[in-house]
């Protein structure tokens, strides 16, 4: 491995919405865009074991840890939500991740999206 001070560049496109979530981001922890982006693909590279939400149960009644978060962290007691915009709430890190894999999936040749076929498919090992 190279030292850190042999540095080359990398490219990549995002929709404009996603790099300014970044940019945000990465101004909260007062980084730089590029240190930002180096940061969280090294975290993403790890090998991260992530449990899977398990059911509990409290006071003898079964209470989901699945959504229950979000869901409360997305309605206020002075507003009410719809079925549509709770749904857009909750879900919005799901359709981000989504897209992330997608992309990785594309780069690495393992995804393919046609439009002329409406979609996305496997890419047939050579």
């Amino acid at each position: 491995m190279g030292d850190d001070a042999d540095s080359v560049a990398v490219k990549t496109y995002v929709p404009p919405y996603q790099k300014e979530r970044w940019r945000e981001h990465a101004d909260r922890l007062g980084m730089s865009q590029s240190e930002f982006v180096r940061t969280m693909v090294q975290a993403g590279r790890r090998d991260f074991e992530v449990p899977e939400p398990a059911d509990s149960v409290k006071g003898g009644e079964e209470v989901s840890s699945g959504l229950e978060p979000q869901v409360k962290g997305a309605l206020d007691p002075e507003d009410h939500r719809s079925w549509d915009d709770l749904l857009a709430a909750v879900t919005e890190d799901v359709e981000d991740r989504l897209e992330e894999t997608l992309a990785d999936l594309q780069e690495a040749n393992v995804v393919q999206y046609s439009g002329r076929a409406g979609g996305y498919t496997l890419v047939e090992d050579s």
